[in-house]
């Protein structure tokens, strides 16, 4: 276990716990023979752990004294409003926690994540120090071949890594890297511009569908019964506003640009939502409908066996 994920484990006990004395977290750690192999949290241990938990995740750990010295996250904030730092907190944290119930396997079922995650490392050593990469790329249904990229940034998206990278042609392209075959660095340099944030460029963005000549615009969808539950405890962006609120149905209103992925995603709601607005957009999505009525319109099982 490295010295990481001890302090993830840590940041994750207090921030579950609230408020909870050393003896209570020493207790906690001693359970969790997988990562402490019975041996307690000492004092010392926990001060040392604590500053450099500080350091960095700028997560600052204090005592409350009074009620009999409990220890407690002075600054949540450092997490809540940071979804890189979020993401890697609860990552661990619930590695800690399958490592910490390991005879429940069998009980216990994850989707499999495609592959790509080993091209991180070099990825990442690549943007730190702002190198042009040669990236060997093989597209659905295309030959592999290999050409220079910027690497400007990486998402991940429903549990699939891309790397967000600027083409020689000047335009910002999007890579899978389930469908990477090699990374190498080359000696060029890259300028970034001083301002950018990956967030910003997806801000209007619903997936990892690149706008192109969609322009965000806004866009209202009602959603049917029990769907508006689902859209307000997963919404489908983070410009989500729930606008108006009745009986049978719920408004929400977005600001993002209407890609073929968002069409993909309301699609798969089939009746419980409908598209309200702009008219475009909505016509889109009626002649998919309608085709897609006309593909299994008169077609039975038994003919297509």
């Amino acid at each position: 276990m490295t010295q990481t994920e001890k302090h993830i484990w840590l940041i994750d006990t207090i921030r579950r716990a609230g408020r909870i004395s050393l003896e209570d977290i020493s207790a906690k750690w001693q359970d969790c023979e997988e990562l402490s192999e019975g041996r307690p949290l000492l004092r010392c241990k926990f001060n040392r752990w604590r500053t450099a938990i500080l350091m960095q995740f700028g997560v600052n750990i204090e005592c409350e004294k009074r009620g009999g010295y409990r220890y407690y996250i002075d600054n949540p904030e450092a997490i809540d409003e940071d979804q890189l730092k979020s993401w890697i907190i609860d990552s661990f944290a619930v590695s800690n926690l399958l490592a910490e119930h390991k005879g429940m396997n069998h009980r216990i079922m994850v989707d499999e994540i495609p592959s790509g995650r080993n091209y991180l490392a070099p990825l990442l050593s690549a943007m730190k120090e702002y190198q042009v990469v040669n990236l060997t790329y093989q597209g659905f249904g295309r030959d592999a071949h290999t050409f220079e990229i910027e690497p400007y940034g990486l998402r991940l998206h429903q549990n699939r890594w891309y790397l967000l990278g600027k083409g020689s042609n000047g335009n910002m392209w999007l890579y899978g890297l389930d469908r990477v075959k090699g990374v190498e660095p080359t000696d060029r340099k890259f300028t970034m511009p001083k301002d950018f944030q990956v967030e910003d460029f997806f801000a209007k963005m619903y997936g990892v569908v690149l706008s192109g000549e969609n322009d965000a615009c806004r866009i209202v969808i009602r959603a049917y019964g029990g769907h508006a539950h689902y859209l307000r405890s997963l919404p489908l962006h983070h410009s989500q506003r729930e606008i108006l609120t009745g009986e049978e149905y719920t408004d929400f209103e977005y600001f993002l640009a209407p890609t073929y992925d968002f069409l993909m995603a309301l699609l798969g709601m089939g009746t419980m939502v409908e598209i309200l607005k702009p008219t475009e957009f909505r016509e889109e999505f009626t002649t998919w409908v309608r085709n897609l009525s006309q593909m299994y319109r008169g077609k039975s099982c038994q003919s297509l066996s």
